[in-house]
């Protein structure tokens, strides 16, 4: 028998229970940084040195963190259904709980590229790019992450994903940030849709809809339990 397509969008808040912080808009800081300096291209125009040792660190500090209950639920999906985890987190903690089929809307830590060939992309050995490391086409590498006001290239496909969905998760984040908080307008009505987050977006209406008022770990062992026994 097929497998159900079990499609999940996860944000920031599975990631904050291993230990990563969060970025709040809010504010417009990000680990006491200003946005606009270390998540732009402006800002890397403006000082490469500064963008860079901001990503080091958060390499430094995604290598020490470890994958969660959460993750490890998620991964354990892929026994049941044909799983695509499509995230905004630019962490490795899903494909090290064993997920192996992973859309990183918002880039990957660690992988750097180009700065004149954005096919040009590479894996991190450790956790540095210096100012100095270049491609093979002689231009500055860059982190491989999408910067505000940036395209974001895998968009797409998680939107071709999203269509196809049987079962659709939400957990860690609470819908406010475009264009991935658009996904779940295109899941068909039909679709059991989960949604795990502390801070419930006001989506209430929709059909087919089960809110889990819980962090990621918690409401997805919940959701886990559920579907399992309805539709794997």
């Amino acid at each position: 028998m097929k497998k159900k397509k079990l499609i999940v969008l996860s944000g920031a808040g599975i990631s904050a229970e291993s230990g990563i912080a969060t970025f709040r808009a809010s504010n417009g800081l990000w680990e006491g940084h200003d946005v606009n300096k270390v998540a732009t291209y402006d800002g890397w125009l403006k000082d490469k040195e500064l963008v860079l040792n901001f990503y080091n660190e958060r390499r430094k500090k995604a290598l020490e963190a470890e994958p969660n209950e959460g993750h490890k639920i998620l991964a354990n999906f892929q026994k049941y259904f044909d799983t695509t985890i499509i995230t905004q987190n630019v962490d490795n903690l899903h494909e090290r709980a064993g997920s192996k089929n992973v859309i990183h809307l918002h880039g990957e830590l660690f992988k750097s590229r180009s700065t004149v060939d954005e096919n040009l992309v590479y894996n991190i050995d450790g956790w540095e790019i210096k100012l100095g490391d270049k491609c093979e086409k002689g231009s500055q590498l860059r982190p491989h992450i999408v910067w505000f006001g940036e395209m974001v290239p895998m968009m797409d496909l998680a939107v071709q994903k999203a269509i196809e969905a049987d079962i659709f998760i939400v957990v860690g984040t609470s819908l406010l940030v475009y264009p991935a908080a658009g996904l779940i307008d295109y899941v068909h009505d039909e679709v059991p849709k989960y949604i795990v987050d502390p801070e419930l977006p006001p989506i209430s209406r929709r059909p087919n809809l089960h809110l889990f008022p819980d962090i990621g770990s918690v409401g997805l062992k919940k959701v886990s339990e559920e579907i399992i026994q309805h539709y794997a």
